[in-house]
């Protein structure tokens, strides 16, 4: 009996074990049906794919299909109504688009998204018209003030106003009730501080203007208020306190659904470390349905940057990316670095941040540790020592690996080979390029990382800061698309609106928002190209172009529903289009409270 036992088994241990398996196998066949199931299928649609936005795209993927099925947060399949819902299921959510346009998730190349959010919180400056609206907003936030608290705001642009002149000091005191105050241009490059702000960061007429950065001062040698780029402007910011982590959270949940209700799905954003650690905190209560790639600070040591590397890497939703370094400041503040002087200011030739072999050698350090790297470049000498830092460490980087290659041979005993790195190197904004410029972009490989939008505000004084020659160089779209340049789209968002449409309608038209005056015309680019750089472009720009940017099988299922065929609307209509769904991996996160009605671009 034992003998046989032991033979054969017990009954109803094999009974067991076979009810296990049995069981386990409709465990993985339930899962593997379950994934190959929709959960949410969109149909009788006008759904733009992505593909053949640009006339090499040789895909057989259509370019506009009217259905599309959603699985696990991603593509699971597109096609006619009729196929794609012979894929449903009875757990199938299905969608009945009525026609509507739809089209792959905007990814915006470049935010800062808790200053956005932190502006919204304050005293938000953008839109004011004059000094005096300025000082109408600012006294009515103080007025609400705790005493002795400090009053921060930002968004003003002096530019806009009739006199054109900066705000000072005294300005700022007439209506802060002695509070410490301090506000931020919209270009994030200057700031105009009152005289308790001043006293309080101890900048005084004895203070020195900190390497790339300046105080400006009256004839007397007294500070006016004025304080140029992030090396004087830390000075203050050094004695405010900072904003407490929740603060940081409402901030953040402010800029990300003002993305959302713009159709933007993913953003490339620089904030702080520990706005990083709130959009964390953001993600593990489940609240985070924008996807956020965040940037490192380049001047931070290597040894940190590579600890915070690990964060996230594999995240979908939040992770690091490249490192961001500033190599000057912005046209509208004159600190953007120029070859020449200023046309308008015939004395001042804008302020580099670094000299260039420091700046070789930093970014040759960072490159051993295989980052990525993005530089902000305004100016022509900005964008000259942004290249020349990176052909330098390009070039560090090859002789380390050509270094390791007789060790690798002597281990493996065969012959190896330098494999061409994709280093994806970024220059962010490219505004003003010397005319040689271009062909070293295309040589190096390098992403004009770039702002149409921009060109909305800054093609009012652009021509007077850069004179008739230098000017032809400036947003230059077409000449860096010409050159066989990648262009990634964004909005520098809160300098600019993060809604993606005023960049399409920039980008294609060259002209002000009401149509009447037009910015060196030749560098206009097709809506194709647009959508492309602000879609596919900026995938590529982060390193995720297999995944995002399109809507075919595999990639996210990241998805806009506007009100209105942006392909054949006109440039003007394009301004007004109105998001009325946004969809990011799959979820509904976003839908129009009370949507327009719209027949512009529409096709029966």
């Amino acid at each position: 009996m034992h003998k046989n036992r032991q033979g054969r088994g017990h009954p109803d241990k094999l009974a067991l074990v076979k009810s296990i398996t049995l069981f386990a196998i409709f465990l993985v066949t339930t899962v593997a049906a379950a994934q190959n199931s929709p959960t949410t299928i969109f149909f009788h649609g006008n759904i733009l794919t992505g593909a053949h936005l640009r006339t090499d795209d040789t895909s057989e993927t259509p370019a506009k299909v009217t259905a599309i099925a959603i699985a696990t947060g991603k593509i699971l399949a597109i096609g006619d109504d009729a196929t794609i819902q012979a894929l449903k299921v009875p757990q199938t959510k299905v969608i009945d688009l009525n026609g509507a346009f739809a089209m792959p998730g905007f990814n915006d190349a470049h935010t800062h998204i808790a200053s956005a959010g932190q502006q919204k919180l304050s005293v938000d400056l953008d839109g004011t018209q004059s000094l005096k609206e300025m000082q109408d907003r600012i006294r009515a936030y103080t007025a609400k003030s705790a005493p002795g608290t400090w009053i921060q705001g930002g968004g003003w642009d002096h530019t806009k106003w009739p006199t054109k002149q900066l705000p000072t000091r005294a300005d700022i005191d007439a209506v802060t009730a002695g509070h410490p105050a301090v506000f931020e241009r919209t270009d994030g490059h200057i700031v105009v501080a009152n005289s308790a702000a001043l006293a309080a960061a101890n900048i005084t007429s004895a203070t020195s203007d900190p390497p790339g950065s300046k105080i400006d001062r009256d004839a007397a040698g007294n500070p006016t208020g004025i304080v140029r780029e992030a090396p004087a402007v830390a000075l203050i910011r050094k004695v405010i306190p900072p904003p407490t982590h929740q603060q940081r959270v409402d901030a953040l949940t402010l800029a990300m659904n003002d993305a959302l209700a713009h159709g933007v799905t993913s953003v490339q954003d620089l904030s702080d470390w520990d706005d990083f650690l709130a959009l964390e905190g953001i993600e593990n209560s489940g609240s985070l349905h924008l996807r956020v790639a965040e940037w490192l600070a380049f001047d931070t040591p290597v040894a940190t940057l590579k600890e915070r590397r690990i964060s996230h890497a594999a995240d979908p939703l939040l992770r690091t990316t490249m490192l961001k370094g500033f190599m000057d400041g912005s046209l509208g503040s004159r600190t953007a670095a120029l070859n020449a002087p200023y046309s308008d200011d015939p004395g001042n030739s804008g302020i580099p941040r670094y000299e260039q072999q420091p700046l070789n050698q930093m970014a040759s350090d960072r490159a051993l540790e295989a980052f990525q790297l993005g530089f902000h470049a305004i100016g022509d000498r900005a964008n000259d020592m942004a290249l020349d830092a990176f052909e330098a460490a390009m070039a560090a980087r090859r002789k380390q690996q050509e270094d390791l290659i007789p060790k690798l041979e002597a281990v493996t005993h065969a012959t190896v080979s330098v494999v061409v790195e994709d280093f994806r190197y970024r220059i962010e904004h490219a505004q003003v390029v010397s005319p040689s410029a271009f062909d070293r972009f295309a040589k190096l490989h390098v992403i004009a990382s770039m702002q149409p939008s921009h060109l909305l505000t800054d093609m009012n004084w652009a021509e007077a800061r850069l004179g008739p020659e230098r000017v032809k160089y400036s947003y230059a779209w077409r000449s860096f698309l010409d050159h066989g340049v990648v262009l990634a789209f964004g909005t520098d968002y809160p300098v600019e609106s993060v809604s993606p449409f005023r960049g399409l309608y920039a980008a294609i038209t060259r002209q002000n928002e009401a149509g009447t005056k037009t910015y060196q015309p030749q560098e206009k680019i097709t809506l194709n190209e647009a959508l492309y750089a602000y879609t596919q472009g900026s995938a590529y720009a982060e390193k995720r172009e297999e995944t995002k940017g399109r809507l075919e099988p595999g990639y996210l299922a990241d998805l806009i529903v506007l009100d209105r065929d942006i392909t054949t609307t006109t440039p003007q209509e394009l301004l007004h289009t109105q998001v009325l769904r946004t969809v990011v991996n799959g979820e509904t996160v976003y839908t129009a409270p009370n949507p327009k009605p719209s027949t512009a671009g529409a096709k029966n």
